[in-house]
Formats: C-alpha cells, structure tokens, sequence
C-alpha cells in the first residue's frame, strides 16, 4: 500500500482522534443516569478549565469521578493490548500471538489471587501491585526458558510461544490451586470476576499510571516500526537489514511485557484485544507498522470504550465484566477477519 501524503495522515489522525472522543463522551452520558453531552463539556471545562457553569453536584462525581475516568483507563489498556498484540505478531511471526502468549496474564493473576485471598505482602501490596509483580516475575521465567533454548536469540520464536503456554499454564495451576484451597464463596466470586476484566474500580491514580504507559509504549514502538518490517520477514531479513537482532527483540519483549503487566494490573484479564485489532488494522492499512501501529492503537482504544458501554448497559442493574463482552464481540470478529483474508493468510 503506498504511503499516504503529509496532509492524509494528518487529516486521518485527527478523525481518528475525533472517534474516540466522540466514543468516550458516549461511554461518559451513557448509563443508568443518563447525562447530555452538553453538561458533560461544562463538567470538564469546571474542571479543567476553571470555568463557572452551574451543574447538579451529582451529575459532577459521576462524570468526574467515575464515568470519565473509567473510560479513559479502559482506551489506554485497549490501545496498549492492540499494539502489543502487533508487536507479537510480527517478532514471532503467528498471526494467533498475542499479549498474554508470554504467560504474563497467568502471572497477574496469580499474583493478584496471592494478595487477594492468601494475604501475601501482609498488606504492603495492592491488588494491583501484586498483579503487576505476579506478571513481572512470570515474564522474567519465560524469558529465562526461552532464553535457555535460544529462543531470544535464535531463530526458533515458536520455542519463546512453547515457553509461555509452559509458564501459562503453571501459574494457572497456582491461581486454581490458592483459590480452590483457601478462598471462600465470596472471594471465589470476587476472583473470578477480576480474572473476567473489570473496570469497575477504576479511578483517577490509574488513569495516571496507564496513560503514560500506553503513550510512551506507542512512541518506542513507532521508532522500531522499521525493524518490526523485517521480523515480519524473518530474523535472517532483519539481520540482512542490519538489525540488532537480540537487543531489538530484548527491548520489544520487555516492552508488551511491561504495557500488558501495567494494564492486566489495572483492569484484569481481558481477551481478544490485542488478537483482533491488529488483524483489523492489518486489513485496513496494510502489513506496514508505521500504519499498522497507529491505527491498531486507535481501534483498540475505541473498542475497549464501546465494550465498555456495552458491559454496563445490555444486562440492566447489573455490569458485565469487560472481558466477557470483548470475548462476544472478538470471537466473531476474529472468525470473519480470518476468512476475508483466509488467501493472505
């Protein structure tokens, strides 16, 4: 696909910007208390701009302090997840990778189960933190698997896959083994539904930690967009290309390590994101990631925020985990991308 001039892409950009907030102001007035876009725009100019409009004090906490926050959390992990999800494709070359092939949502929750219900950290440790510890530490054993058999440095990437299904399926057995022989009904439950994806106690702090994240993951990416070409090829064309094989693939690892760790902390596990908005993008842009990138940032953003909205509203009184709607909506999604492209395949 040839390259699109300046002013396109600029154009592009900022419709694309404009989608998603068109998608997080519906996610923010859309609820059991439905509130008007208008009041939503004076809401956050009080804020953030000192303006003096008059609003209802409850229509503030919820636009302020839940609704607008936990759409905000939920674009920064859809966007991370969908170019981790790229990024994986192309170094392991498997259109099937994606950003919990490297054990690492194993290992939050495992992590997450530990200090949930065996009190791991004597109360040092969040929920959150002891997913992301949980995630860190699976990620740093299936490194050091694959590394053992020359998966980080060679060219065998179906050998770093082998290691993280062997690493996702210890810490699997470690979460069922904490669950089934220490929690009670209740927390059973309470697992269970954090294992599903939910952004239910989403609050400013982690918008703090997950947008930076997100953004700064996306400009790393964007500068490896080149060598990300050439892993699509093979390491033998990215070595031809002269591309630091091992120190490229050591960074882009650690990389979807550290934005999958950081939002599986946050929001839990949440499937089918980063598998089929990078197979969305690729359709519509092409294989290139200097496009590939940006725009499977966009649509992960966007989807993760329309799921949003869905889990909230289809059951009434009662919120979905997301992980549940991005599963009803990926599934399908993934079926018909694969036969669309079932020649490119």
């Amino acid at each position: 696909m040839p390259a699109l001039p300046v002013p396109a892409l600029f154009a592009l950009a900022i419709l694309a910007l404009g989608i998603l907030v068109v998608a997080i102001g519906l996610a923010v007035s859309i609820g059991e208390m439905a509130i008007p876009l208008g009041t939503i725009a004076k809401a956050v100019g009080n804020r953030l701009l000192g303006t003096g409009f008059t609003i209802s004090p409850i229509q503030e906490g919820i636009i302020w302090d839940y609704r607008l926050s936990r759409s905000l959390a939920a674009a920064c992990c859809g966007a991370a997840l969908a170019m981790s999800g790229a990024i994986l494709q192309a170094l392991l070359r498997n259109p099937l990778a994606e950003p919990y092939v490297l054990g690492i949502s194993a290992g939050a929750s495992t992590g997450a189960v530990a200090v949930m219900i065996a009190g791991l950290g004597g109360g040092a440790l969040s929920m959150s933190g002891g997913a992301f510890t949980g995630a860190i530490i699976a990620f740093t054993l299936v490194c050091a698997l694959a590394a053992g058999t020359g998966g980080l440095t060679g060219t065998g990437a179906e050998r770093i896959i082998l290691a993280g299904v062997a690493g996702s399926q210890l810490f699997s057995a470690l979460t069922s083994y904490i669950v089934t022989t220490s929690a009670n009904a209740e927390q059973a439950r309470g697992v269970m539904f954090w294992l599903l994806g939910s952004l239910g106690g989403i609050r400013w702090p982690d918008v703090g930690l997950a947008a930076p994240v997100a953004i700064g993951g996306f400009a790393i990416a964007i500068l490896h967009a080149r060598a990300l070409d050439a892993f699509a090829f093979g390491v033998d064309a990215a070595v031809a290309l002269g591309i630091p094989v091992t120190r490229v693939r050591l960074i882009l690892f650690g990389l979807t390590a550290a934005m999958t760790a950081t939002m599986v902390s946050i929001v839990g596990s949440v499937g089918f994101v980063g598998l089929v908005v990078p197979h969305a993008a690729r359709f519509l842009v092409g294989p290139g990631h200097m496009r590939l990138l940006p725009v499977s940032f966009m649509i992960g953003a966007v989807f993760m925020v329309l799921a949003d909205i869905v889990s909230r509203i289809v059951v009434p009184q009662q919120i979905l985990p997301i992980g549940v709607v991005t599963a009803l909506f990926g599934a399908p999604a993934f079926a018909f991308i694969l036969y669309k492209a079932r020649r490119r395949l």
